[in-house]
């Protein structure tokens, strides 16, 4: 079975030109079969200041009323998807960048939630396993920015982690993937002012206990919630950590890994 590496790039890195160029160098020169997903939320919200578009945030997730829909369509799977793909041209790395509405590669429906109403933003449903199979069997490098669709003609924004998580399990039934989670920190950290407080390792169990001691808290429990779902679905591994360390977390030399008990 082929080794299949889903790698996500950190908002951090995509506003930052130069680490932004430096990862999609190292990016291209990974062997093998690879998807890159990408989100671009910095980039959203400043174009949606310029335009006026009052932005809502609740636990780090985005509510994206109809104005707000508008811009990340165009920032997420316009400018910055593109933007990619043509940097890992000139990369001689052959990419073709895709969001859910492409293909039917991913299908979601708008979220339910009982007190929150998040808009247009959409929970997956399913993914095109035979397309995106025969790209990366054409050796096509898959670049994934994070709108979906519901099959009936409306675009929804989604979590770019989950979009990596669900396209990682997938594709885990005829690849050995490989989810790797790059941004602009070490791995997960004892201390989050500490970039050498790297956790090189967790399960669970540890998990609970750094999430009830605080250590781990905001925006790195959904990352993780989503490491553990991809494990419990045929996902070979998770990995953790920085941008600029892409060929050592592929390794298993830096970052956190996410491991069963």
């Amino acid at each position: 079975m082929d080794t299949l590496f889903v790698i996500k790039i950190g908002g951090n890195i995509i506003d930052d030109e130069a680490k932004l160029s430096s990862f999609l160098e190292a990016f291209a020169a990974v062997k093998g079969k690879k998807i890159l997903v990408h989100g671009g939320g910095k980039l959203a919200t400043k174009l949606a200041g310029q335009l006026g578009v009052e932005q809502q945030m609740i636990d780090g997730r985005r509510i994206t009323d109809a104005e707000t829909l508008k811009i990340v369509t165009m920032v997420y799977a316009g400018y910055i998807n593109k933007n990619i793909v043509a940097k890992l041209q000139a990369y001689q790395c052959n990419a073709i960048g895709l969001c859910g509405a492409d293909g039917n590669v991913i299908k979601a429906h708008k979220r339910v939630h009982p007190t929150i109403d998040y808009g247009f933003v959409g929970d997956v449903d399913a993914v095109n396993v035979p397309l995106l199979q025969s790209l990366l069997e054409q050796d096509n490098t898959i670049v994934l920015a994070p709108i979906t669709q519901d099959g009936n003609g409306q675009l929804l924004n989604t979590n770019a982690d989950t979009i990596a998580q669900e396209t990682a399990k997938a594709l885990g039934a005829v690849y050995n993937v490989q989810l790797i989670y790059s941004f602009e920190k070490s791995g997960v950290l004892m201390n989050a002012e500490d970039d050498a407080s790297i956790i090189p390792q967790i399960n669970s169990t540890s998990y609970k206990e750094l999430k009830d001691q605080q250590i781990i808290f905001a925006g790195m429990i959904p990352k993780l919630d989503n490491a553990f779902a991809a494990l419990q679905s045929g996902v070979a591994k998770v990995i953790i950590g920085k941008a600029e360390e892409l060929h050592s977390l592929i390794t298993g030399s830096a970052g956190t890994s996410i491991v069963h008990d």
